[in-house]
């Protein structure tokens, strides 16, 4: 599996957009992110799954998931560990993902976010600024 691979397979779901946040790639659905390749450089995918669902991947296939490090990890983030996944596994884990991004989205019936910078946000009057350099 490679991050071609797995951004095929995420943009293959109903409604999956690729955006970009923090410079790194990601896939949402509905304004909301469900999963990134923010560490392909490491080799992984990232799932933002609930940490029940999150528990159940690692459970079953410890080899192709892991717990992202601290909260995001804690709070469901998931790294998929491209080189030993197989396409169908990342596929039900990529719907997994999707699925749960979608009916959040469902519950809460808000508007889809677009994903920004931190100069586009600052633009937006959203309250985030960049942080301004430091003078020598």
């Amino acid at each position: 599996m490679t991050p071609a691979d797995f951004t095929r397979i995420a943009l293959s779901l109903d409604g999956a957009e690729q955006g970009s946040h923090m410079g790194a790639i990601d896939f949402r659905v509905g304004g909301r992110i469900f999963a990134t390749l923010a560490h392909q450089a490491m080799g992984y995918g990232n799932l933002m799954l609930t940490p029940e669902q999150q528990t159940a991947f690692v459970e079953e296939l410890p080899e192709v998931f892991l717990p992202v490090a601290g909260g995001w990890g804690r709070m469901g983030a998931t790294h998929v560990v491209l080189a030993n996944a197989r396409e169908d596994v990342v596929r039900g884990a990529l719907e997994t993902a999707w699925r749960r991004r979608k009916e959040m989205n469902e519950r809460t019936k808000r508007p889809a976010r677009k994903a920004t910078t931190g100069r586009k946000m600052a633009a937006s009057g959203s309250g985030a600024r960049p942080r301004a350099k430091k003078k020598r």
